[in-house]
């Protein structure tokens, strides 16, 4: 699976979701530009030592993405979308694409490709999540209906 985050503007989010990647070995798209430099001590921090276990691709616009993965499943991860993220039906190389944490994706993109977007539900009145929170929901609902196929589901050490 791919995680796609467009033109993402704090280090700490971007370095917990490269994390996540990193567990779950999940690639990661960032779409410029980027509200920070790939070098920033916060991004880093936050990936921790997780770095070279990320495969991680950069990308100079969203329709370059589109453009290198046609055919591909994109799903929009919204606060306005239509749908639940767990009614979604997952495959092992869809891309969850979301966008930056004070706009999020670009109303544009979102109406065209209305039957491809899905939200988390929260409580009326709640504005969202953080984005790390949110890349996190979706994508371990992705894997779970994958039956976290590569990953383990026991515990490192036994009791």
């Amino acid at each position: 699976m791919h995680i796609v985050l467009i033109e993402p503007e704090i280090p700490g989010n971007t370095g917990n979701i490269a994390r996540l990647c990193a567990a779950t070995g999940m690639e990661l798209h960032l779409v410029r530009p980027l509200g920070f430099e790939v070098s920033d001590k916060y991004l880093k921090r936050a990936g921790l030592d997780y770095w070279h276990l990320v495969k991680i691709t950069y990308h100079d616009c969203f329709a370059e993405v589109l453009g290198m993965y046609h055919g591909h499943k994109f799903w929009y991860c919204s606060t306005k979308a239509p749908r639940c993220h767990s009614e979604a039906k997952f495959s092992p190389d869809d891309f969850l694409v979301f966008g930056k944490e004070t706009k999020g994706i670009d109303e544009e993109i979102l109406r065209q490709n209305w039957e491809s977007c899905i939200r988390i539900p929260m409580m009326a009145g709640a504005r969202s999540l953080n984005l790390s929170n949110s890349v996190a929901v979706v994508s371990y609902e992705a894997l779970r209906q994958l039956d976290y196929d590569g990953l383990t589901t026991m515990g490192r050490e036994s009791l």
